[in-house]
């Protein structure tokens, strides 16, 4: 039964294997899968018959109207809004599955799509009021209204505390709003947006409101003229004076930055399956054009690089495809907090599909360079998802940050305990034991919990992921004694710690996925499976110790060093002349 109070990646920093989260390996049911293999079926069929528009449809920099209004048709953009609304009430699992599917044909697509379901209308089904449901979810089911989320400002990227657009309270409860969002997708068509401005309620200083088109005082830019992504609609949005009605708030007043979050997080399975789409794209062509490709005699497919390379890029599809689907089981379950796990997929789902479709574009060569091929259209579409929906430094911040926290507070509680071990020995002995136990379980195989009914094959990788876990929750405790409040300022150290929590959780999720295909099928039936396994929890280990033995020796000084360097003379100061 999982635990719906705990989160998997925040016990990692504990030195503990959170496995009632992880096993088994959560299927579709099969209600739910019948009807995901009617929709894919349906865009299959759709997509397919519109292969030669993407390309065009790249270059022009539109989607057209009657490609729009085909989505709509085919109602794609009601895939989780409830049933009773109009929507097909997918889970978040098998929303993540619908993006993936139209990935695998066209990147801006499944970009339309998902800022409509994951981000742009998201806010009123988790915090809208009965009535805000009532009136938008069957409109936006239908396509009749497309949502957009207006979070980016030009001077509040990942800082999306410090926006400016501000929402003015009026005498008889409406609110004006002035200020402007930036790079906000589907803002050229859409009719409703989620817009987030600053309040300075009592409760917090940022709001969220509901904003249609036909409010005077709202208008829209240009397209902007993107490296990738070129045909899905990327707009500025301002407000100038727009007079919005009290029940245009979204939540409570000065909720914000929490229904910003919330979002977000929520949101993240969608990005993710997009991820995975892409990466299956990139396997077939790849893998089709090495073995047809022929040099030496032989196709390339024969010779050892060329096989290390479709290897890995399948091996981060199935680990992307193992964690994404592990997060959107987690939301559907109910599951309080799973912001880091959110996070930790987003990361490695955008930075997986960066190198897959790079090695894709690799293995066709010099075709591969050419807009007549594929290859370099999936990689200038790959590049956004390293930065959009937070950056993945940003996130990496917050990954290892929450999760030192997590850290800190059991110390807390244990300093609280010793505290009072003179006035309360019983309580306080019992920290004592519960630390020293928690301590020797770091260093020693004995009195870690094992993972139960875990197929004996896979013991190996799990020996890693125990071993790691201990090690971060030392390294973690160290940096916070060494550093405390100032751990905030150790950026480089923080990314490393944020790196070994992802190859962990990762890790575990693939484990999970392969461990419950063994009991499924036998091991016999899974060697390929296994092999996956293998090949990443051996990358994943080299990684770890090598992340955990440079936050003691490395050469971050030398880095600054050199970085205030650039920063000073704002160019590259050296030449051979």
């Amino acid at each position: 039964m999982i635990d719906t109070k705990a989160s998997v990646a925040k016990t990692l920093f504990l030195g503990k294997l959170l496995h009632t989260n992880l096993l088994p390996y959560p299927r579709f049911p099969e209600g739910e899968r019948e009807t995901l293999q009617m929709v894919i079926d349906s865009i299959d069929r759709f997509m397919e018959e519109r292969t030669s528009d993407f390309p065009r449809f790249d270059k022009e920099g539109v989607q057209h109207d009657a490609f729009i209004n085909a989505l709509k048709e085919l109602g794609l953009f009601g895939l989780i809004i409830p049933e009773e609304h109009g929507g097909l009430a997918l889970s978040n699992a098998g929303y993540s599955r619908i993006l993936q599917q139209l990935a695998r044909h066209d990147g801006s697509t499944a970009l339309t799509v998902g800022a409509h379901s994951s981000i742009g209308m998201k806010g009123i089904l988790l915090f809208g009021s009965e009535e805000q449901k009532k009136r938008y979810l069957p409109k936006l089911a239908t396509g009749e209204m497309i949502a957009a989320f207006c979070l980016t400002e030009p001077g509040s990227g990942s800082d999306a505390a410090s926006i400016k657009t501000k929402a003015e309270k009026l005498p008889d409860g409406s609110w004006k709003l002035n200020g402007q969002k930036i790079w906000i997708t589907n803002g050229a068509f859409a009719e409703l947006f989620t817009v987030f401005a600053r309040t300075e309620s009592e409760g917090g200083q940022i709001s969220a409101f509901i904003v249609e088109r036909k409010f005077p005082g709202l208008s829209t830019g240009h397209k902007e003229d993107k490296m990738g992504i070129r045909a899905s609609a990327t707009t500025t949005v301002t407000f100038d004076n727009v007079i919005l009605p009290p029940e245009a708030l979204l939540g409570a007043e000065g909720k914000g930055f929490k229904i910003a979050m919330s979002i977000l997080n929520n949101g993240r399975t969608g990005l993710g399956g997009g991820c995975v789409g892409g990466m299956k794209r990139s396997i077939a062509l790849a893998s089709t054009y090495a073995s047809t490709r022929k040099q030496f005699g032989r196709p390339i497919a024969e010779f050892g690089l060329v096989k290390e390379k479709l290897a890995r890029m399948s091996m981060l599809c199935f680990a992307t495809e193992a964690v994404v689907h592990m997060v959107g089981h987690y939301i559907d379950s109910g599951v309080e907090d799973y912001s880091v796990e959110a996070a930790i997929s987003k990361v490695f789902a955008s930075e997986a599909l960066w190198n897959c479709s790079n090695e894709a574009l690799q293995i066709a060569g010099g075709n591969g360079f050419m807009k007549e091929y594929p290859y370099e259209m999936i990689v200038r579409d790959a590049r956004i998802n390293l930065i959009f929906e937070g950056t993945n430094e940003i996130l990496r911040l917050f990954i290892a940050l929450t999760g030192a926290k997590e850290a800190g507070d059991y110390l807390k509680r244990l300093g609280q305990g010793m505290g009072d071990f003179l006035s309360d020995p019983i309580k306080g002995f019992g920290l004592l034991s519960e630390y020293a136990s928690r301590r020797f379980s770091f260093i020693s195989s004995l009195g870690r919990e094992r993972i139960p009914d875990l197929p004996q094959s896979l013991r190996e990788s799990e020996d890693v992921y125990l071993n790691y876990a201990g090690k971060l929750a030392v390294a973690t405790e160290g940096l916070l004694r060494r550093y405390k409040r100032e751990i905030t300022e150790e950026q480089m150290k923080l990314r490393r710690v944020a790196d070994i929590t992802i190859d962990l959780f990762v890790g575990l999720c693939v484990l999970s996925r392969v461990a419950s295909l063994v009991h499924e099928r036998g091991e016999g039936e899974v060697q390929a499976e296994i092999a996956l396994l293998r090949l990443f929890t051996s990358e994943a280990r080299l990684r770890m110790k090598h992340h955990l033995e440079s936050l003691e020796s490395n050469e971050d000084g030398s880095a600054d060093t050199i970085g205030k360097h650039i920063s000073t003379h704002q160019s590259y100061p050296w030449d051979t002349l």
